[in-house]
Parts: structure tokens; C-alpha cells; sequence
């Protein structure tokens, strides 16, 4: 652990609320002050109207604020991978991601940084649209920061039940967190807009992703989404694959079922008034984790 008792704290960016010095020591996150980035490229592995045919723009950053136990991505989550970088380098990423033809700038798990993310986009504001990645575990008044910087909110709203995000996540307050963000994103951003092809300019996507043996809380996801946004668009996920410490748990250790997932997204398909994607089944496969390769930061 990255604690020191006694030493002055402040960093309160997410509802963590670690109150950690991190120009000294880390908090629950692990992440120190510099950005620390992992890779820089074009994805195409995000939604239809994020990917598009030219790919996202994509910046992952180390380090989360949940750790997730079945996490595809562990050696990012836990920061064992990536490069320190500084304010005005990202925004020299932000120019690079833009002169590739990118569709939009795609800021992976940024929320630690937001303080310096915001600095980067106030020295240079893309003229493609900045998507804000995430886990949705935020701060409101985090997130009214992004005002005006953020165009795209693509937001993960993991877990209903408190046992299971505490199980998964270390964190007993999830729902109530994620859901009141999403919430505050939905407000700043009250209308999707795209363009003549059908990219996102502007708007919302919720993603959740169905894990194996747990669809009734899926269920409970879907049920809140559809009640408080009806027309919002819908990304419902299939790709769990056990990775990290949820190989050896007894109710997350197995591939999610096809007859799983086709419950839970009929469901959705009956209540949803809005736009719904549905995930194929081949990328639920370890093939899906990127190459980690920091020569591209």
C-alpha cells in the first residue's frame, strides 16, 4: 500500500475521498500526480457511433478507482503499466489523435486525472468531440468541471446491489454514486447529436455489462435505466470473461450464457424506448485485451 500516516492529504477528487497528498503517496486508486498514460492509438472496439470507420481516439490511463475483480484490464487498473506524462504532453496527444483523422478523443478512465485533463483541454480544445470514459463512480461537482470540455459521455453503470459492487469493487455505494452522475451527466448534455454518418457529436451512452450468474441484478439495472432514461441510448454488454481474482470466484469464474444475456436484453428490448446496442458474443474472448504498448505515449 502506498499510504503514509501523518502526512498532509488532499486529494478528494472521487468519492473515494482519500484525502492522499499524491505528490507523496498514493490513495485507494494508486495513481501518483503526473497523468500516467498506457496507450495512445485508434480503437475500434467502441460503439458504432463512437468507432465509426475511422476509429476513436483513444487515451487509456493508469490506474482505477474501483478494481474491479474481473477487470480485463488489471495491469492498467493496478498501474503496472504506463508513463508518466505532463500537462502540455497530453495536449500534444490531443493534436497527434486529431491529425490521425480520429472521430473523436476518447479519454479511457481519466477521472483520477480530471484536474489535469481539464488543464490540457483549456490550452487546446479539439475540434473533434471529447468522450469521457468511465465508471461512472464520480463526483457531480467533478463532473460540472467537464462542462463545455466534455461533448460525450460514455458511462458504465456496473452494479445494482451494494453485496455485489462491494464483492467486485470495494465499494458499497456504487449505485447510489454512478447513478447520481449519470444523472448530472444526462443534465449537461440533455440531447444526443450526430453527424450526417451517424457519429455522435454530442450526447449520452449507458453501458452495462451482464455478468454470469447475476441477471436479476442486471435486470434491476435495466428496470432504473429505462424508468429515469427512457430514451437515452443503451449499450448492453456480453463480453465477461473471467480474468485476475474473479477466476476464483465460484459465481463470476465462467463465461456469461447465451440464454443470460437474451434475458436480460429482451427485457431491455421491451422497456426501452431508445436506440439499444447489443453486444455479439465473439468478443467475450481474451483476444479483446489490447497490446499494451507505452513506445506510443
Amino acid at each position: 500500500l502506498c499510504y503514509h500516516i501523518g502526512m498532509k492529504s488532499n486529494c478528494n477528487i472521487c468519492p473515494r475521498n482519500c484525502n492522499a497528498d499524491r505528490k507523496t503517496i498514493c490513495g485507494f486508486c494508486g495513481a501518483p500526480q503526473n497523468l500516467k498514460v498506457a496507450h495512445v492509438g485508434l480503437h475500434f472496439g467502441e460503439e458504432p457511433c463512437i468507432s465509426g470507420t475511422k476509429g476513436s481516439g483513444t487515451i487509456f490511463f493508469s490506474h482505477c478507482n474501483l478494481k474491479c475483480i474481473f477487470c480485463q484490464n488489471s495491469i492498467l487498473r493496478d498501474g503496472v503499466v504506463g508513463k508518466e506524462i505532463s500537462v502540455e504532453y497530453l495536449v500534444e496527444i490531443f493534436k497527434h489523435l486529431e491529425q490521425m483523422d480520429a472521430h473523436n478523443i476518447n479519454l479511457v478512465s481519466g477521472m483520477h486525472y480530471a484536474n489535469e485533463i481539464i488543464a490540457a483541454l483549456k490550452i487546446y480544445k479539439p475540434k473533434i468531440p471529447i468522450v469521457w470514459n468511465t465508471n461512472s463512480y464520480e463526483k457531480p461537482e467533478t463532473l460540472e468541471k467537464l462542462a463545455g470540455l466534455v461533448d460525450i459521455y460514455l458511462a458504465d453503470l456496473k452494479f445494482y446491489d451494494s453485496n455485489l459492487s462491494t464483492k467486485t469493487a470495494k465499494c458499497s455505494n456504487y449505485f447510489s454514486v454512478a447513478s447520481q452522475a449519470i444523472t448530472k451527466m444526462r443534465a449537461l448534455i440533455p440531447n444526443d447529436e450526430y453527424d450526417s454518418n451517424g457519429i455522435m457529436k454530442k450526447g449520452l451512452i449507458i453501458r452495462h455489462l451482464c455478468l454470469p450468474n447475476h441477471t436479476e441484478d442486471s435486470i434491476a439495472i435495466v428496470d432504473y435505466i429505462t424508468k429515469h432514461y427512457p430514451t437515452t441510448t443503451v449499450s448492453l454488454m456480453s463480453q465477461y470473461t473471467p480474468y485476475d481474482k474473479a477466476k476464483e470466484t465460484l459465481d463470476l469464474n465462467r463465461k456469461l450464457k447465451p440464454i443470460e444475456y437474451n434475458k436480460v436484453l429482451r427485457h431491455l428490448q421491451k422497456a426501452h424506448k431508445g436506440q439499444i446496442y447489443a453486444q455479439d458474443f465473439s468478443s467475450a474472448t481474451e483476444d479483446q485485451i489490447p497490446a499494451w504498448d507505452i513506445s506510443t505515449v
